[in-house]
């Protein structure tokens, strides 16, 4: 595993400023990437998309659902009872008013509890669980080499300074994984803020 430092930048001229930085200091080409991060659930790890196989904001449907197919059948029920009563229609309308309010209620039900904002709103993931997206510029560094690194990046207007392992191949950070936290540099970033 290699030793890598990371910081964002909002732009890539920034970025290659700060690249050309490094290159003036010693740093070969080949221990220099960038890249573009895009922003948290917008990375494809899924065929449909996505970062995550479910959504959070769901977690909580099939119970709703279960509570508006009981609610919804009873209403439906008693207002079949009502029609057959009034009207005298036949029994069968009185099933098929239970049915379509079990299925309205099971609707109901489920979208209350994915509702964003409520009780059982959507995760928001802290701030430290997350990756902000932006040019990524990283350093392939030795352990004497990274703070030099992380202060030219700094010095350089990089923010989210972070220092990761990870496999470098072919001048770049082969299996950067966007979605995990990123194991940021607090002695530095605290400086440039």
């Amino acid at each position: 595993m290699s030793l890598i430092v990371a910081a964002r930048f909002t732009t890539f001229p920034a970025a290659e400023s700060a690249a050309q930085r490094l290159f003036n200091s010693g740093f070969v080409e080949e221990d220099v990437t960038l890249f573009f991060v895009n922003p948290v659930g917008q990375h494809a790890r899924y065929p449909i998309g996505g970062d995550i196989g479910t959504d959070a904001g769901a977690a909580e449907a099939p119970k709703g659902a279960g509570k508006g197919v009981t609610i919804g059948a009873v209403v439906g029920a008693a207002v079949g009872v009502g029609i057959f009563t009034l009207f005298a229609a036949p029994v069968l309308v009185s099933v098929i008013a239970a049915g379509v309010g079990a299925y309205i209620g099971s609707l109901v039900g489920a979208m209350s509890h994915t509702r964003e904002g409520g009780r059982l709103g959507r995760h928001t993931p802290r701030h430290d669980e997350t990756r902000d997206s932006g040019v990524l510029l990283a350093v392939h560094v030795s352990p004497d080499s990274q703070y030099d690194a992380a202060r030219l990046l700094r010095d350089a207007g990089g923010t989210a300074i972070e220092r990761a392992t990870g496999r470098w191949q072919k001048g770049r950070w082969a299996d950067f994984d966007p979605t995990r936290p990123p194991d940021t540099m607090p002695e530095l970033n605290e400086k440039h803020a």
